[in-house]
């Protein structure tokens, strides 16, 4: 099997149970923040792979690391590690983040833009983009590239918007030459 098709499943069964148990809002939370702490540092996972480590010293390291987390996405975390799963914790986050989005009618976005964007410029390219992704609205991940310009890209899903200076130009150039 391959590591998608695992990490939906082990990410289904903690969504079923979060919608039973009502804790939908708090293993969100929870898995965004392990996902994030896994991505920052992929090191972490090498080691939890490492032949040298005890499955027993895995599972302290995981529990220190992570001893904020309930007791679901805890046991979830072990049972991956106990199955030499670790590589696939931050792909079964986000399979998580994506059932929970799409019940929700929510899109993960990526904005990039010159500068920092406004509370204000945030939600108004959520309402301007969501309907053109079928979603009610966006939560978007402000990136700052001066490369841009100026304007924005906003990165949906495998979706690009580009409303950058850079993109008008590259296509107003595109444009000339042919």
């Amino acid at each position: 099997m391959s590591n998608p098709v695992v990490a939906q499943r082990y990410a289904l069964a903690l969504f079923q149970l979060a919608k039973e148990q009502n804790l939908t809002d708090k293993f969100d939370e929870e898995l965004r923040t392990i996902k994030k702490v896994l991505t920052q540092n992929p090191g972490f996972i090498r080691l939890l792979q490492s032949p040298k480590l005890s499955a027993r010293e895995k599972r302290d390291l995981i529990k220190n690391v992570f001893q904020n987390a309930s007791a679901p996405v805890m046991n979830t975390l072990m049972l991956l590690t106990d199955r030499h799963r670790e590589d696939i914790i931050p792909e079964v986050a986000e399979a998580f983040i994506d059932l929970l989005n799409e019940g929700r009618g929510i899109a993960e976005a990526v904005v990039y833009s010159v500068r920092p964007l406004t509370a204000d410029e945030t939600k108004a390219i959520s309402e301007a983009f969501a309907p053109k992704v079928g979603k009610t609205t966006l939560n978007i991940e402000n990136i700052v590239d001066s490369n841009l310009l100026g304007g924005v890209k906003v990165r949906i899903g495998n979706r690009i918007f580009d409303g950058s200076l850079k993109g008008k130009l590259s296509r107003l150039e595109r444009t000339l030459i042919s």
